[in-house]
C-alpha cells in the first residue's frame, strides 16, 4: 500500500509539475530573447539619430556589439554584413527583427539627406539564451524536490494507515495462537480505529465464552461425582465379590476417563500457559538418556544456559519431547545415535532432534500412521503441541542420513 500510494502521488506530482514548470519554462525563454532584442533595439535607435552626420562613426564605434549601418549609396560602416532581404525589407521605412546565422539581427531603418539607411545589430544566440539554461535547471531541481518532498509526504500518511493495520494482523495471529489477552491499540483513521474496537470486542467475547466454559466444566464435574458415588456403592453393594471388583474396575476406568475430560476441558479453556524449555528438555533428555546408554546410543545435547521461556505449558512440552525420543528408539537400531538441539529464535525456541537412523516417510506426519506398528500419534502430539503455541512443526533429512524434526515454539 505504501508503495502504490507513492507511486501514485509521484505520478500526480509529476503531472501537475509538468502542466506548470514547461510553460514557464517557455515564458522565461521568451523573457530573455525579448530581453535581448529590446537592448539592441535601443542600441540600434541610438545609433540611428547620428546617421547624416559626422559623428556616425564615433556613434557606431561606442556601441559594445556588432553594429553596420548600411548607407543609401551602398556604403557600410561597422562590423561587415551582407545585405540580406531583411536589410533590403527595412530600407523601405520599416523595422524588422529576423533570424540570421548564429543568432538574430534587429533593423532599424533611420532617414537622412541621401535617403533611408539601415542601421542592423546582431544578437548572438548565447545572449538570446543568456541565463536561460540556469534558470530551467533551477526548475528541474525544484520539480525533483517537490516529486521527493510528495513521494516522502505520501509514505509518512500511508504510514499513519498501515502501521495501525499490522498492529491488527499480529494482534489478529496472537489471537489465533490462544493468547487471548492480546488487544489492539486504538489509532490510526477513523475506519482502522473502527476496526480495532471490533477486533478487541471480539476478544473479550471469546474471553467471556471461555469463563462460560470452564465454569460449565466445573458444573459438570460437580455433577457428575454424585450418580458415580452412587455407581461406586451400588457396585460395592453386589454380593459376588467377582462381580463387584469387575464392576468396581468398570467405575474406576469411567471415573479416570470422565476425570482426562474435564481437566483437557479445563486445558484448552484455561489461558495460555508457559515454561521455560530448556529446563523441560534439560529434564526429559536426562530421563531418557539411561535408556540411550543401556542401548548405547551417543546423545548430543546443546541447551541455552540461560533459561528460554515458551508459550507452552510444561506438561505439554514434556509430552512432546517424549514423543520425540520415544520415536528414535522405537524406529531406529540400537546404537544408533541422536542429537537434541534447543536453540533460541526471533519467535521464540527452536528444537531439533536428529537421528541417524533409517530415515522418514513423511506420510508418517498424518495422524495414527506408524511406520513401526505403534500408534502413530507420537508426531501428530509433538504437531499439535507446536501449533497450539503458534509454531509449526518440519520433518527432513539431513545430508548425511537420519531423520531431522524441528519444531517452532512461539515465544510467551
Amino acid at each position: 500500500m505504501r508503495r502504490w500510494l507513492a507511486l501514485l502521488v509521484a505520478a500526480t506530482t509529476s503531472l501537475v509539475l509538468i502542466a506548470l514548470l514547461v510553460p514557464m519554462a517557455l515564458l522565461i525563454r521568451d523573457v530573455a530573447e525579448n530581453g535581448a532584442l529590446s537592448r539592441a533595439t535601443v542600441a540600434a535607435e541610438s545609433v540611428s539619430v547620428a546617421v547624416g552626420t559626422p559623428d556616425l562613426a564615433l556613434s557606431v564605434a561606442q556601441v559594445a556589439r556588432p553594429v553596420t549601418v548600411f548607407l543609401p549609396d551602398g556604403r557600410t560602416i561597422g562590423a561587415p554584413a551582407t545585405r540580406s532581404d531583411a536589410v533590403r525589407l527595412a530600407a523601405t521605412g520599416r523595422s524588422v527583427t529576423a533570424a540570421a546565422p548564429g543568432g538574430s539581427e534587429v533593423l532599424v531603418s533611420a532617414q537622412s539627406s541621401g535617403g533611408t539607411a539601415v542601421i542592423r545589430v546582431f544578437v548572438p544566440d548565447g545572449e538570446l539564451m543568456r541565463g536561460v539554461r540556469e534558470a530551467w535547471l533551477a526548475l528541474l531541481v525544484l520539480g525533483l524536490a517537490l516529486v521527493v518532498l510528495g513521494i516522502v509526504l505520501a509514505d509518512r500518511l500511508a504510514l499513519a494507515v498501515t502501521r495501525p493495520v499490522d498492529g491488527l494482523a499480529r494482534v489478529s495471529h496472537r489471537l489465533a495462537g490462544g493468547d487471548l489477552s492480546a488487544r489492539a491499540e486504538l489509532g490510526g483513521p477513523p475506519e482502522v480505529r473502527s476496526v480495532a474496537m471490533a477486533l478487541n470486542h471480539l476478544a473479550g467475547r471469546i474471553d467471556e465464552l471461555l469463563v462460560a466454559e470452564r465454569e460449565s466444566v466445573a458444573d459438570l464435574s460437580h455433577r457428575l461425582r454424585t450418580p458415580l458415588t452412587g455407581l461406586r456403592l451400588d457396585a460395592e453393594s453386589l454380593r459376588d465379590p467377582e462381580e463387584a471388583a469387575r464392576m468396581q474396575a468398570r467405575v474406576d476406568a469411567l471415573q479416570r476417563a470422565v476425570s482426562t475430560v474435564i481437566t483437557e476441558a479445563r486445558r484448552r479453556s484455561a489461558g495460555r500457559e508457559s515454561c521455560d524449555a530448556a529446563a523441560v528438555v534439560r529434564e526429559r533428555v536426562r530421563f531418557w538418556s539411561v535408556l540411550a546408554e543401556d542401548q548405547g546410543r551417543e546423545v548430543e545435547v546443546a541447551l541455552p544456559p540461560a533459561p528460554l521461556p515458551v508459550a507452552v505449558g510444561a506438561e505439554e512440552l514434556a509430552a512432546c519431547v517424549d514423543a520425540l525420543l520415544g520415536n528414535v528408539f522405537a524406529h531406529t537400531p540400537e546404537g544408533a545415535s541422536m542429537a537434541v538441539r534447543l536453540t533460541p529464535h526471533e519467535e521464540g525456541a527452536l528444537l531439533a532432534v536428529e537421528d541417524s537412523g533409517p530415515g522418514f516417510d513423511p506420510a508418517l506426519l498424518e495422524r495414527g500412521n506408524s511406520g513401526g506398528g505403534s500408534t502413530g500419534l507420537g508426531l501428530d502430539i509433538a504437531r499439535r503441541t507446536a501449533e497450539s503455541s503458534g509454531g509449526t512443526l518440519a520433518v527432513s533429512s539431513p545430508p548425511g542420513g537420519g531423520a531431522r524434526v524441528e519444531i517452532m515454539l512461539s515465544a510467551p
